[in-house]
């Protein structure tokens, strides 16, 4: 049975496509008229990006240890008392981190890299959706996951992913493709400790793979389009999941395990909807009142 205040995390890393099923939830929201609070991972690094930089220059040596996929570079312990708090009374605190696209927020005078300050959320939400690296992280001093209650991985194949994460750095933030490549090789450790382990405690899990040669990554490319993709979906509970119903409404998809579905890349945004609507209605329909 859910919670009272029911808490939703997307969890994959930079340039997984998080946003794409972010986007997706917000408009099932709108159509099916839920409040839902939104909180963005990159919230709680520990670091605006000019601190960081100043602290790497002065100690060069600490650089794997502030990756923002680890522990160190990252305040957890808010994070921890955000889910609880929303979990027990639909409150807490939050912030947002500043992006070379939030066009919005640089016209308020904020700077890319910065934060806003921190601030509660808005009242009388129906549940909190969260977007971003740590949201089903278990560590032996953190649990986040246990106050999950649907929580949704979005992996796309490696190779796929650093196309994406070069692709987007260097054309939208302005890196040099030397520096994007030098942050995935110094933060590889990092993900396979607190990133990879997550998607074996997601609900549902969305891999895109790539249906073009994508053999050298680190050379820059165009990232493969949807319809040059497909998608792999992988349920927890597949007893649970009507599967006739999503191959009679997803052209073109088929299975490949007794709890998998594979679809067209192009037809991702409408098989999260199909696939995520009921169960956030369950969320709601089932809450734990106190």
């Amino acid at each position: 049975m859910s919670r009272e205040y029911p808490i939703i995390a997307v969890t994959g890393s930079s340039g997984a496509g998080t946003t794409t099923i972010k986007d997706a939830f917000e408009r099932m929201f709108n159509r099916e008229k839920i409040e839902a609070a939104f909180v963005h991972g990159d919230s709680f690094h520990r670091y605006a990006r000019e601190e960081m930089t100043k602290i790497l220059l002065e100690t060069p040596e600490r650089k794997k240890s502030l990756s923002h996929f680890a522990v160190e570079a990252n305040m957890l312990d808010e994070l921890d008392r955000l889910f609880g708090s929303y979990a027990d009374n639909g409150t807490g605190i939050y912030r947002h981190y500043i992006h070379a696209e939030d066009t919005e927020m640089l016209e308020l005078g904020y700077r890319v890299g910065t934060f806003t300050p921190w601030t509660e959320l808005p009242e009388g939400t129906d549940l909190l959706l969260y977007e971003g690296l740590h949201g089903g992280l278990v560590t032996d001093e953190f649990n986040i996951a246990q106050y999950v209650d649907l929580l949704v991985g979005v992996a796309p194949t490696i190779n796929l992913e650093w196309i994406q994460k070069i692709e987007r750095d260097t054309n939208l933030r302005g890196y040099s493709q030397e520096a994007v490549i030098d942050t995935i090789q110094s933060r590889m450790s990092d993900y396979m400790q607190y990133i990879l382990p997550q998607f074996s405690r997601t609900h549902i899990n969305f891999q895109r793979i790539p249906t073009v040669d994508t053999s050298n990554p680190l050379a820059l490319q165009d990232v493969p389009s949807n319809d040059e993709s497909m998608v792999i979906i992988r349920f927890k509970d597949r007893l649970s999941t009507d599967f006739p119903y999503l191959l009679a409404m997803v052209k073109d998809s088929f299975m490949t395990r007794p709890d998998t579905l594979v679809i067209p890349g192009g037809k991702m945004s409408l098989a999260m909807e199909l696939i995520l609507t009921p169960r956030i209605h369950e969320l709601l329909e089932n809450r734990r009142f106190r």
